[in-house]
């Protein structure tokens, strides 16, 4: 069995809402509620990146803390529904993930999918628009930021890079700084522009979010056994918190 979820679908990082920046993790937990059981799986699945991005809650965390900023998380697992959709998506309750039928979510109709809309994805939306409004009644809407995690492969095939940014292609305010900034990294990083993704997926959280409303923003993708442990989380929310405030000062 999965861990069960906490009754609250959002976990809120305190921070100055007048600091310029918000950071999201849509997929940051692998907890389903014990209502919803095992979904149908077995335990082994939620251990996979089907269930969560492996180490992208924790360098979310590590970020808030080093730089003093607002976090919004889920406490859901993607396979009870992914909050990184439109709601019309047909992969916003996933039916097939990875080769892996989720029984639970096969049989699932409209009036299911209703349901954990207004249980899981309408509160972490509204809990995202209700930051963006704090931080505009403090004086300064922020830049958006969300943390997410890759397999190192992909039906096979590895994946070459370090990291990847994802943005819409338009506005580089915030993705185009944080390309040149890791591709100069001493380390040597492979770093993807709109890889492994594309980025601007219409109706997902930064699309709602921060491109509707003109705010900057960009999505982190770091290859998860890079931060599977807790050196590498620490290692890669330093490097971020390096590259992300100056952005915030600008």
């Amino acid at each position: 069995m999965p861990d069960p979820a906490p009754s609250q679908p959002v976990e809120s990082l305190a921070g100055d809402p007048a600091c310029g920046l918000l950071l999201l993790c849509d997929h940051a937990s692998n907890a389903v509620p014990e209502d919803l059981g095992s979904l149908g799986l077995e335990a082994p699945h939620f251990e996979r990146h089907i269930a969560y991005d492996i180490g992208a809650a924790a360098v979310t965390r590590s970020l808030s803390r080093r730089l003093g900023v607002p976090a919004l998380l889920t406490t859901f697992s993607r396979l009870v529904i992914d909050p990184n959709r439109g709601r019309d998506d047909p992969t916003l309750v996933m039916r097939l993930s990875d080769g892996t039928v989720v029984p639970a979510n096969a049989r699932i109709g409209p009036e299911g999918v209703a349901a954990r809309i207004a249980r899981f994805y309408d509160p972490y939306d509204h809990a995202i628009a209700a930051a963006l409004a704090a931080a505009r009644a403090a004086g300064r809407p922020p830049a958006v930021v969300a943390v997410h995690s890759f397999t190192p492969a992909w039906r096979g095939k590895p994946r070459p890079w370090d990291v990847g940014i994802l943005w819409d292609g338009q506005d580089g305010r915030i993705a185009l700084p944080l390309l040149a900034g890791l591709q100069a990294d001493p380390a040597g990083l492979t770093v993807g522009d709109n890889e492994p993704y594309a980025g601007g997926l219409p109706g997902d959280t930064l699309d709602r979010h921060a491109s509707a409303e003109g705010l900057p923003n960009a999505l982190i993708e770091i290859r998860q056994d890079l931060i599977a442990e807790t050196a590498g989380q620490e290692a890669w929310a330093a490097r971020f918190a390096g590259l992300l405030a100056p952005l915030m000062a600008a």
